[in-house]
C-alpha cells in the first residue's frame, strides 16, 4: 500500500493530538509525519507510533519543502484561511477542521457516512472541509432515517462539552471547580465563556446573529443542508454544559412518512458507525462519560412522538474531539485515498 507524507497543522492542540491518536489506532499509511504549529508551539515534541517528532513552525513554504501529500488543519480559521491555500498549491489535499471554508460553494463539506461522493470535488481548490462537531454526529444519525422515511425538519437542542472550545476552556472549567471547593469561586476568572461554566449551563455558543440565533446554531442549519443535499428545515439551540468531553443532542425529527420506534431503531442499527443504546428499563442510554475515546455515534431514547405519527425523538451522543473532529477528518483522508488510489 502506498504511504503518504502527512502534515498535521495544530499538532499540539486538543484536536491535533486526537488526530495523531486516531491515525495511530487505525494504522494510517504514513510515510513521513510533519507536525506543525505556530512559532510558540514549535520545538515541542509529539509522539506517533512509538517515535518522537519535533513540532516545526508553520510557514508558507513548509508543505512544498517536505513534499506533503495530505495536510490536516486544526489550528483555527485564520490560520487555515492563510496557510491552507499554500498547502493545496504545493499539491497536498487539505482537510480543514475549521469553519472557514465550509460554506464556500466549490469546497466539499463531508461526513463520509453521509456524502462520501462529495470528496471528488476536492480538485476544485484542493480543500475538503470538515463540518462542525455538533453537525457531524447529528447528520450521521439522520442519514439512515432519511434514506427510509425522508427527513423534512429537525429541531435540536445541543449540550456541548467545554472541549469544543479548546484545551484552555477545559482548563478553565477544572480551575473553577477547584475554586468552588476552595470557597473562592467568586474570584475565579471566566475568559473562554461569557459566564462561569462550572456548575452552570450557558445557552450561548459563539456570537449572536441578527436573527437571534447564534453562529454555532446557524452552522448546524446551513451545514446540514449542504451535507445532505436537501433543503431540510433545521432549528437549533446550542448550549454549553460543564462536561469535559462528549456532545449530547436532543433531536426531534419530522419525517415524510409515519414511523414506529421499532422501525427507527432497525434503521439506526443498520447505520454506519452508529451504536444504538436504548434500554429504558435498565436505564441504558448514551452519556458523554461512556463515549469518550470512541469513534462511533451513540443513539438512544428513541421514541415516536405522542401526538404525531411522523415525528421521532432521539438522544444522540458522541466524543466531539474524535467523531466531531479528528475521526471524521481521518476518515475523509482514508476515503480520499480509496477514491484516488483504487
Amino acid at each position: 500500500m502506498k504511504k503518504f507524507n502527512v502534515a498535521v497543522v495544530g499538532a499540539t492542540g486538543a484536536v491535533g493530538e486526537e488526530i495523531l491518536r486516531v491515525m495511530q489506532e487505525c494504522d494510517f499509511p504514513v510515510n513521513n509525519l510533519l507536525p506543525l504549529a505556530s512559532a510558540r508551539g514549535a520545538g515541542s515534541k509529539v509522539a506517533f507510533k512509538s517515535k518522537e517528532y519535533t513540532v516545526l513552525e508553520l510557514t508558507e513554504t513548509v508543505f512544498e519543502e517536505h513534499d506533503i501529500e495530505i495536510a490536516l488543519f486544526s489550528a483555527g480559521g485564520s490560520v487555515s484561511a492563510h496557510f491552507a491555500p499554500f498547502a493545496a498549491e504545493a499539491g497536498a489535499v487539505v482537510i480543514d477542521n475549521t469553519s472557514h471554508f465550509r460554506m464556500e460553494e466549490d469546497i466539499p463539506l463531508v461526513v463520509p457516512e453521509v456524502n462520501p461522493q462529495d470528496i471528488a470535488a476536492w480538485r476544485n481548490r484542493g480543500i475538503i472541509a470538515n463540518p462542525n462537531c455538533s453537525t457531524i454526529q447529528m447528520v450521521q444519525a439522520l442519514k439512515p432515517l432519511d434514506d427510509i422515511f425522508g427527513v423534512v425538519r429537525v429541531d435540536v437542542a445541543t449540550y456541548q462539552a467545554t472541549s469544543g472550545a479548546g484545551k484552555s476552556a477545559m482548563e478553565e472549567m477544572v480551575m473553577q471547580m477547584k475554586d468552588f471547593f476552595a470557597f473562592k469561586l467568586d474570584e475565579s476568572p471566566h475568559e473562554k465563556f461569557p459566564h462561569q461554566i462550572a456548575l452552570n449551563v450557558i445557552p450561548q455558543i459563539d456570537r449572536f446573529m441578527e436573527n437571534g440565533y447564534t453562529k454555532e446554531e446557524m452552522k448546524m442549519v446551513n451545514e446540514t443542508k449542504k451535507i445532505m443535499h436537501k433543503n431540510i428545515e433545521v432549528s437549533a439551540t446550542c448550549v454549553r454544559v460543564p462536561v469535559l468531553r462528549g456532545h449530547s443532542e436532543a433531536v426531534t425529527v419530522w419525517l415524510e412518512r409515519d414511523v414506529t420506534a421499532e422501525a427507527a431503531k432497525e434503521a439506526l442499527y443498520n447505520g454506519k458507525n452508529i451504536v444504538v443504546v436504548d434500554d429504558p428499563k435498565d436505564s441504558l442510554y448514551p452519556m458523554p462519560i461512556t463515549v469518550v475515546d470512541r469513534d462511533e455515534t451513540f443513539v438512544g431514547r428513541i421514541r415516536k412522538d405522542i401526538y404525531k405519527d411522523n415525528v421521532l425523538h432521539l438522544w444522540v451522543v458522541a466524543d466531539n474531539l474524535r467523531v466531531g473532529a479528528a475521526t471524521n477528518a481521518v476518515r475523509i483522508a482514508q476515503k480520499w485515498i480509496e477514491m484516488e488510489y483504487k
